[in-house]
């Protein structure tokens, strides 16, 4: 194997939690966590697996499973969706919806993600998989696929229900799965809107929304029950953080406890992109029709450093001397080591930019012959 030796720029940033970076703020709340949207990872945390009641941040789940069926065309924003009674009747925070009013998906989403719409949530809810009971089936499922393991809906709407229950790292898991949607921030970074043609005035419950730079979102709650919740994202640097607060005593120790956390993620960690310094050199094929395949990083990526680990970053590379065809496009032909301060953080593989494939035996035959020919001539 060859081996280049590299040290990426120095001036760039910057991490990771093995150890936390000092100054973790204390939060007044039952639970907390904070966590990096790129990489998934935990910059601090406080009893993440207690499992709690979550409130209206339930809705975050809500939120993404329309997210995905808008996405995947199962769903279309200007579609009409027709009120049923049960959604009408929804308690709590609502805009009053009435049965058989009919109202654009884009509305009840925004709806939902500005003022917490419980009758409106429900509406979606139903009018996506035909029941409320349905839709939380494929929450939980939902659930499941992204690693929640300790949670639990009963409803779409986070209402006070026995054994409806999930914990902050769990909600973080889907406040990250949710901001992966980019066009979800055109529904939770609005401060006031309106809809019935102006008619019903909205104001975001998020207020970090209008006094936190860079927020982006994403769900607030609060039931006598469950205490005073937020599921809190926003981005600087091209970095978005996840604050979730779950249990705080008031309204305001929760907008604090979030802005704390999301204050000392911004300050003490930021992303750097990984890329081998020097050009990757090309690899030779074996009995290929080609005499080489470009080696790639197979994905842009980027890690999370601590900002005090600031030009410790190195990287090794490792490439395969030759390889043998066919060769698959994507197919490993080495990788590349990332270290922070000494220590590994990742593997990244490197892989063939395009296919090569093998050469036939009549290809093979008439290589050999033309390699005669030619050596006769130069003879």
């Amino acid at each position: 194997m060859k081996k280049l030796a590299a040290a990426l720029l120095a001036a760039s940033l910057l991490l990771l939690p093995a150890a936390a970076a000092p100054g973790v703020p204390q939060v007044e709340a039952k639970a907390s966590v904070l966590m990096e949207k790129e990489t998934g990872t935990l910059l601090c945390a406080s009893h993440a697996h207690d499992k709690l009641e979550p409130a209206s941040v339930t809705k975050v789940m809500t939120m993404l499973l329309v997210m995905e069926a808008l996405d995947d065309g199962r769903l279309s924003p200007e579609e009409p969706v027709t009120v049923s009674a049960h959604a009408a009747s929804m308690g709590g925070s609502q805009i009053y919806l009435k049965e058989h009013e009919q109202m654009t998906v884009h509305d009840l989403l925004k709806a939902v993600a500005v003022v917490s719409g419980n009758d409106a949530a429900v509406a979606l809810a139903e009018h996506l998989a035909g029941t409320e009971e349905a839709f939380v089936e494929q929450m939980d499922r939902r659930a499941a696929e992204l690693g929640m393991e300790d949670t639990h809906f009963v409803n779409c709407t986070g209402l006070p229900a026995a054994g409806h229950v999930t914990s902050a790292y769990d909600i973080a898991l889907m406040s990250r799965a949710l901001i992966q949607h980019p066009s979800i921030r055109d529904y939770t970074t609005i401060w006031m809107d309106s809809i019935r043609d102006g008619a019903f005035q909205l104001s975001n419950t998020n207020r970090l929304i209008r006094f936190y730079q860079g927020a982006t979102g994403l769900k607030t709650g609060s039931t006598d029950q469950a205490g005073y919740c937020l599921s809190a994202t926003a981005e600087r640097d091209g970095m978005e953080l996840i604050a979730v607060v779950l249990g705080a005593p008031t309204s305001a120790k929760r907008f604090d406890g979030a802005k704390a956390l999301l204050d000392y993620g911004f300050a003490s960690y930021g992303l750097v992109p990984v890329q081998p310094e020097q050009a990757l050199p090309p690899v030779p094929v074996q009995l290929g029709d080609q005499d080489c395949v470009q080696p790639e990083l197979s994905l842009p990526r980027q890690i999370l450093v601590r900002k005090d680990q600031a030009g410790q970053i190195s990287t090794e590379l490792e490439l395969a001397d030759q390889v043998e065809a066919p060769v698959e496009q994507g197919q490993i032909l080495g990788w590349l080591t990332v270290r922070v301060a000494g220590e590994e953080r990742e593997r990244l593989p490197i892989t063939a930019a395009r296919p090569v494939a093998r050469l036939t035996l009549p290809q093979i035959f008439l290589g050999l012959l033309s390699g005669l020919f030619l050596a006769g001539q130069a003879g």
